[in-house]
Formats: structure tokens, sequence, C-alpha cells
């Protein structure tokens, strides 16, 4: 053990005497080579900076869907097909945070690789709620969730820290749940919970949900699902569908992949075809229609496919979209952000505010999660 340690230390202080010359090198430099030298040698020292921050980026190819950084200070990272990574948040002895990526998919337990949303318990596990089943980490192991409780499909009721997960199958529903619902999950166990609607021949799949749940103002929860945007609040629902909006074949039909409910209490409805919706409590706003940006409504880049939406400290709300970039809202105006300001993956499955304020965006084609530094994007991971 000692002469580990000696070679260790001998290492360390090989680096140290490393780093220091360079560092007075640059400074050497920039101090005798003027003021346009100096403007060359930061320039090379950002890029440098940059192509060194590449090395550790996620192998995931078939895009993001799912963000979360949990209490622990872990971030994981869940992928369209291939699983979930997490970027566990260990400090090495000089105080740089490592950015070594541990993989999961089902032979690790994972019900299934396509990950759509990732939650944390009070308890401080972590769910991934997958395209097929449920898994969830107690810090050393991930175990496929099966017990579930059928007996109370109908006995709707609201709990502090509740949890709510999709159906087990990819889409609709199996013969146990008989029905369109969500399991709520109160921290002991999981039960299913049927959606109080009427079902019409071949709408099998049109309440399967489609959004992470998201908690509102005044208790009020909401689920996403294909055809609907179904709210609770503890005594009544809300069901905001075709006929309450308004949508027909010929406007378009709802097809929603989003869900946000801003500081404000506005409700967003991000639609793949149609475009956002806003529901500010009483009515329902087409945001598209109104800003003109429908299919046909331009030449340029549309509001019509939308996949994601978020909001930022400002109270910005994002909208992320498939093949017409990201776009930002002031409450005024809508700025579209492309390739050409360094976001390249053509389609955004997911939005996330981090813990520090950043704005980050999952996306496919190619994949990676973007961060927004106040003017452009920038890969993360």
């Amino acid at each position: 053990m000692s002469i580990v340690k000696k070679k260790t230390n001998k290492m360390h202080s090989k680096q140290i005497l490393r780093y220091s010359c360079i560092l007075l090198l640059l400074a050497f430099t920039s101090a005798c080579g003027g003021q346009s030298n100096s403007t060359s040698k930061t320039t090379k020292a950002q890029t440098s900076v940059s192509k060194a921050s590449t090395t550790s980026l996620l192998k995931f190819t078939t895009g993001i869907r799912a963000i979360f950084e949990d209490s622990q200070g872990n971030t994981w990272f869940g992928s369209h097909a291939e699983g979930v990574a997490v970027l566990k948040a260990n400090h090495n002895a000089f105080g740089f945070t490592s950015n070594e990526f541990t993989y999961y998919d089902e032979k690790d337990g994972l019900s299934n690789r396509q990950i759509r949303a990732i939650y944390e318990d009070k308890n401080g596990a972590i769910w991934f709620e997958t395209g097929n089943g449920l898994s969830n980490y107690d810090g050393k192991t991930i175990t496929k969730r099966t017990d579930r409780n059928y007996q109370a499909k109908n006995q709707w009721q609201l709990n502090d820290h509740d949890l709510w997960f999709k159906s087990d199958e990819m889409s609709s529903y199996n013969e146990q749940e008989g029905h369109p619902g969500v399991y709520q999950y109160d921290g002991q166990q999981l039960t299913y919970r049927a959606f109080p609607i009427k079902l019409k021949i071949g709408q099998e799949n049109y309440y399967s949900i489609t959004t992470p749940f998201v908690k509102g103002k005044n208790g009020m929860v909401w689920f996403g699902t294909y055809g609907a945007a179904i709210g609770y609040n503890g005594s009544k629902f809300i069901i905001i569908d075709n006929a309450y909006t308004g949508r027909t074949k010929e406007n378009g039909f709802l097809h929603i992949r989003g869900l946000m409910e801003d500081s404000k209490g506005h409700l967003w409805i991000a639609n793949n075809g149609i475009g956002m919706l806003k529901y500010d409590g009483e009515k329902i706003i087409d945001f598209t229609a109104q800003h003109k940006l429908r299919k046909g409504d331009t030449k340029g880049n549309t509001l019509h496919r939308v996949f994601s939406v978020g909001e930022d400290n400002q109270g910005n709300i994002w909208f992320g979209t498939y093949k017409s970039g990201v776009w930002r809202y002031d409450g005024q105006t809508l700025k579209n952000f492309t390739a050409k300001d360094g976001l390249y993956s053509e389609h955004i499955w997911t939005i996330y505010k981090s813990k520090n304020g950043e704005m980050w965006f999952g996306g496919a084609s190619p994949s990676g999660v973007y961060k927004f530094n106040g003017t452009a994007f920038e890969r993360k991971y």
C-alpha cells in the first residue's frame, strides 16, 4: 500500500508542476504579446476546454426522453430505446465533478429500454416509467415493480407526495386494468385508478398516457393522454378533450405530447399536429393559430409539431418541436432557435429546468442534452 501511495503522490506532484508551468507560460505570453495576441490565446484556450468537455457525452443514439436530478445530486437521463444513464455526484480531491456515466437496461432490472419519465419518491427511491412496466432504484439495485392493487379503481384520492404512472402496456390497457387510467403510488403500494370517461369503439388507445404527470396550483394534478388533458383536484375532474376545445377533423384533433402548468397557473398543452393550446382556467386559446405558426401559415419553421414545454426562472415559456427547433415566448414575442444557434437535434423530446436554473433540452437526430447559455445552445451531455 505504501508503494502505491508514493507513486500516486509523485504522479500528483508532476501534474501540479505541469499545470503550474502551463499557467505561467500562458501568463508570460499574454503579457508580452499585446492586446490582439492576448485575445487569440484566450480563444484557443476556450476551444481547448470545449473539446475536452465533449469527451464525456452520453453514448445514447436514439434520443433523450427524460431528465431528472435527484436529492443526492445525481443526474439521470432516460433514452428513447436504450435504457437509462446516471451521472453520479462524485467529486475528486481537486473538487472536480466526475463525468463518468453508468448505464442500465433490462439486464440490470429495467422493465423496458424506453424511459418516458423519471421520479423520486418520498423515501428517496428513483422510479422509471418505461414503455412497458415500472422499475425503481433503491441506491444499489434496480427492481421491476410488479405489485399492483386493482381493488379500488374508482376510489380516487390525493395524498402528499403521490407519484402517478401510465398503465403497464406500451399503449392502451391490459385485462387487469380493464379501462384507461393511471397507477397511483402513495409511498407504499401501487393502486390503479380508472379515468371517469366513456370509451367509444376504436378509442382503446385514445386515453393512453403520453406525458409525465403535472402538479399544478390548488392541489390539481394533470395527466396528458393522446386525446385529452385530465385534471383532478381531490374532489372533481376537468376533462379537456376534442369536444371541450372545439377540435374537429377540419381544424385538427388533439394529439397531446407535452403538458406544463406555468407560474401563473396557465396550462400549456403541446400537440403533435395542431401545436400549442393554452388553458387559463376558463377558456382554451389556440396559441399556434394566434401567432400564425400553423403549417401553411408561414414558409419558415412552424409551431405545429410540439413535443415538450417548459418555463425558465424569468417566466419565459419554451417549446420543443419536431424539425422546427426550439421556440421561446417572453409574453409578447416568439424567438426561434435552430442549428445556427448550436441546437443540432431535430426532435426535442423533453425540456428540463435544472436545480441551478439552467434550461436543458433532450433531443434526438442527433441525440444529446443541450443547455441554453443565455444567447445560444451548447451540447452539455
